[in-house]
């Protein structure tokens, strides 16, 4: 499957599966980071140590370890 840490810049995916522990699915579903929610790929750092990405109107930073816990599926 997907991870948000393989997709590329500007492309659009959809949520499929959180794969975190308890206390960081808290907090990504608390950013509207949950099954069936639309992300876009903003920018990935250099050394793809960072990914940002737009969720609604929000933007967020996640770290590479937490963008590989989201399994995700283009649209």
């Amino acid at each position: 499957m997907k991870t948000l840490i393989d997709c590329k810049k500007t492309c659009k995916v959809k949520v499929v599966k959180l794969n975190a522990p308890r206390d960081l699915k808290q907090r990504l579903i608390s950013f509207g980071i949950m099954r069936e929610s639309i992300i876009e790929v903003l920018e990935h750092a250099p050394a793809k140590s960072t990914i940002e990405v737009k969720v609604g109107k929000m933007r967020i930073a996640l770290r590479a370890q937490e963008a590989e816990l989201i399994e995700v599926e283009e649209i």
